[in-house]
């Protein structure tokens, strides 16, 4: 196995201490199988073989139950635990090494044109429930508390909790 994939599956196996196996993560993840068919259907976007991008993420959504627009950007290995609810928007930006729990919307809010859905730096984590709406930046190395609603960027180092989220930097709110 070429050193990618490996790199792909151990960042899965260090995050989820469920994973027992490659095997296990293809054929038992739906978040892996989900972004799988993404970087498929993103090829095919790219390339303006649009209908083929789309038909292969309608079917992604039914089968799956996550919804990944095939023309999101999407960095490396990206980990959806327990993908069910997922919905990653058209504009959506995902660096490398996020990680995204169930239930998760990074969704636009109906009120921008253009970019119109969340930028998501390195080494995030989301979690369960949460919903990041509108074109706002999630910092690197920060964490978003489930069920949260992020409708302001969260600064680099940071961790957001709440409805709306708090912005706490070493356990402390940041002022605005």
């Amino acid at each position: 196995m070429n050193q990618k994939r490996k790199s792909f599956f151990q960042s899965i196996k260090e995050r989820d201490p469920a994973a027992k196996s490659i095997l296990q993560i293809i054929l038992l993840y739906p978040g892996v199988q989900a972004v799988f068919w993404y970087r498929i259907a993103h090829f095919f976007y790219k390339i303006n073989l649009k209908f083929i991008a789309y038909f292969i993420m309608f079917w992604v959504r039914n089968i799956l139950n996550i919804e990944i627009h095939p023309a999101a950007k999407i960095g490396k290995r990206l980990f959806i635990d327990h993908g069910t609810g997922v919905v990653i928007g058209e504009t959506t930006e995902i660096g490398d090494d996020v990680l995204i729990y169930h239930g998760v919307t990074l969704g636009g809010t109906g009120k921008h044109q253009g970019k119109r859905h969340p930028t998501i730096k390195n080494n995030v984590i989301i979690g369960a429930g949460v919903k990041i709406l509108g074109p706002v930046t999630i910092g690197e190395n920060s964490k978003i508390g489930a069920n949260a609603v992020v409708i302001t960027d969260v600064p680099s180092n940071s961790t957001a909790v709440g409805v709306p989220a708090v912005i706490k930097e070493n356990g402390k709110p940041v002022s605005e």
